[in-house]
């Protein structure tokens, strides 16, 4: 049973609840042994709830444009009242990060002063979705590719900002100026491994529309990447665990004000990876031969587009366009990193949050899931 709103009752307002980590965080809120419990729920998205989420996750869902202050205010302000911590787990991506600062960091002012204007407000605290590039820069603005010097990994969160631009420097700066009355956390993913139709750089549902594709049209499920990455070790954040350290972040007063990686705790190279892709889908492990002809993978998945609506009418699946749940060319920069994209986690452990995923056996459980929701056959 939810505790009634009271001066004491734990309140959330999930901003995203509809990708990766939203989702999984709306599941992990409900669950009886999630410290804070019994939570009360609310949900933002831009868009209305899709079929696959299920409606008894949230208590309330609000449909709105971040980005319009008016219509922001508007539709927080019946339960602006109620909320005592804000989880902030959406993003706007575009080529150029000054357009990234500049989107996101309305978005999220937008929220905390539409929540903080209210009298008198119960918001207590923030936890804040960032990731690794805050320790490479903005790899995805071609004006900066080339350009950019990564820190050296495994990444710690001690390590100081890169002198780029970075919307997660700005949100870092946003979320810290309501000290003390609002304290936060931040959270530094690596690629996160989820369930959903509606996150952008899904890498997950990304590397499964390639796989089935090739099985579909009997074509070789061939590793896109170069050998480096094949052979070397990356990391990734199971939404799972991610959503766990947030709220774990939340309710913790060790944790306040904190910033923390948040991977799985464990290393991978994509040569592992790609053989349990290829028995979670059913097609031949094609080895990288680093001598044959480079594989045009962006030129080849390029035309796939009618060959996925055909998948998805055949096998009755939730609707999509393929170019709006993929991202090959980001996934694409992640492949042909020149160093090892891993992370510590000795400063999480070390303040008390022990959890960890095994990579390996979270990837055929998602895509389970995926398959579950009818995104993927």
């Amino acid at each position: 049973m939810k505790k009634e709103n009271s001066s004491d009752a734990s309140v959330a307002l999930i901003v995203g609840i509809t990708g990766l980590a939203g989702f999984s965080l709306a599941e992990a809120l409900q669950k009886p042994t999630t410290p804070g419990r019994p939570w009360k729920v609310y949900g933002i998205a831009r868009r209305p709830l899709p079929i696959w989420f299920p409606a008894f996750l949230v208590d309330g869902f609000i449909s709105l444009d971040a980005l319009d202050c008016a219509d922001t205010a508007n539709k927080l302000s019946p339960v602006a009242h109620e909320i005592t911590h804000v989880f902030w787990v959406s993003m706007q991506h575009h080529g150029n990060e000054e357009v990234n600062i500049s989107m996101n960091s309305t978005m999220l002012a937008n929220v905390l002063n539409a929540l903080k204007s209210t009298a008198p407000s119960r918001l207590r605290h923030v936890t804040l979705l960032t990731g690794t590039k805050h320790y490479m820069g903005p790899i995805f603005d071609p004006s900066l590719r080339g350009q950019l010097v990564h820190q050296e990994p495994p990444f710690k969160e001690d390590l100081g900002r890169l002198p780029y631009p970075n919307f997660y420097y700005a949100l870092e700066d946003l979320v810290a100026s309501y000290l003390p009355s609002i304290t936060h956390s931040v959270h530094r993913s690596s690629i996160i491994i989820g369930a959903s139709s509606r996150s952008l750089n899904n890498t997950l549902l990304t590397l499964s529309v390639y796989a089935t594709i090739c099985r579909y049209q009997g074509l070789p499920f061939r590793y896109p990447g170069n050998k480096y990455t094949w052979e070397h070790f990356c990391d990734v954040s199971d939404a799972r665990m991610l959503a766990e350290q947030q709220i774990w972040a939340a309710v913790t007063e060790g944790a306040k004000n904190q910033a923390f990686n948040c991977t799985n705790g464990d290393v991978f190279t994509w040569k592992s990876l790609w053989g349990v892709l290829c028995e979670v889908f059913d097609v031949e492990f094609v080895a990288f031969e680093e001598n044959e002809e480079k594989f045009d993978w962006l030129g080849m998945i390029k035309g796939k587009g009618k060959v996925w609506d055909e998948i998805v009418e055949k096998f009755g699946l939730f609707e999509t366009k393929m170019e709006d749940i993929t991202c090959f060319e980001a996934l694409n920069v992640g492949l042909h990193f020149g160093f090892q994209h891993v992370c510590s986690m000795n400063k999480s452990r070390e303040s008390g949050f022990l959890g960890f995923a095994d990579t390996l056996k979270s990837i055929p459980m998602w895509v389970g899931r995926l398959r579950d929701m009818k995104i993927i056959p």
